[in-house]
């Protein structure tokens, strides 16, 4: 490693000591080999990013720009090609369950358990065995507004209420860090402003550093404190974004004249990197075929 990134890494563990940071992104690149050179996908290039904590970050991209990528390599669950991540002050080499919490874009609900019982199971795996378990799993199914449905099986449960357990599930572990993966991608779009009330009433309670993954504006600008925007691949930053109205969020917000700003500053940054991700998918296809 050069001098000039010990220096960076330094200084991103010196914030992170001083409490002004939750998440360190230190130059991060990702590729994916293939069979040869030919099939190599350079996912992400050069990503530096810090993240405070408390903070509610959505990424925001065009389709295969690395977000997804990037949540995984923060949760430990990807390997970056270069670069590090630190989340609290000590390097991400792989799953840390009892401070990241990751949300899907699918249930990960097990179905042959009651919803109590998969919390049950989830704090097991975290070595939380007292008799409070239970406590703690109503009350993160209270805040979610899911406590009548802790003795259901995730079958009898529609797609958004999956999801609000899946939020409560992550919290109910404690973790300080939330990944959500495009959690709401699956619903309507009324729905998901519901949730997304949710969320930003629970950020207002927990404190919780949240990085978030969406391809929806609207979404982006009525849950972010901050939104980081991607280039088409290989994912760069290309843009930061500040969103200036406190948690909780009130529906009222999207109607304002400052919603619709951001919105469209958003879509001015995203247009061209659209367009450049759509001109390599048809170069792509025409080398196919």
């Amino acid at each position: 490693m050069s001098a000039g990134r010990d220096a960076i890494g330094a200084a991103a563990a010196a914030g992170l000591a001083a409490g002004t940071a939750a998440i360190a992104i230190d130059h991060v690149s990702k590729v994916f080999a293939g069979r040869d050179a030919t099939q190599r996908v350079h996912a992400l290039d050069d990503i530096t990013l810090d993240i405070r904590r408390g903070e509610f970050v959505c990424l925001l991209g065009p389709s295969g720009c690395g977000k997804s990528t990037l949540l995984s390599i923060i949760g430990g669950l990807l390997d970056q090609t270069s670069g590090g991540v630190a989340v609290n002050g000590v390097p991400v080499t792989g799953p840390r369950p009892n401070e990241i919490a990751y949300v899907f874009q699918e249930s990960t609900l097990f179905p042959w358990f009651t919803v109590l019982e998969n919390f049950r199971l989830a704090l097991k795996f975290r070595g939380v065995e007292d008799a409070g378990w239970r406590d703690r799993a109503m009350q993160s199914l209270s805040a979610v507004g899911m406590e009548q449905f802790a003795h259901h099986y995730p079958k009898q449960l529609s797609v958004g209420m999956k999801q609000r357990i899946n939020l409560a599930r992550g919290l109910c572990v404690g973790a300080e860090v939330m990944l959500l993966d495009e959690p709401f991608a699956a619903l309507d779009e009324q729905t998901r402003m519901v949730l997304g009330e949710d969320l930003s009433i629970l950020l207002a309670r927990t404190g919780k550093t949240i990085v978030f993954v969406t391809h929806s504006l609207a979404e982006a600008v009525f849950l972010a404190d901050r939104i980081v925007v991607m280039t088409a691949r290989p994912g760069k930053v290309k843009a930061s974004i500040a969103v200036p109205e406190p948690h909780p969020r009130s529906p009222d917000f999207m109607l304002t004249d400052e919603f619709q700003t951001i919105r469209k500053e958003l879509y001015g940054l995203l247009r061209d990197e659209i367009r450049a991700t759509v001109a390599a998918m048809r170069v792509a296809r025409d080398a196919q075929g």
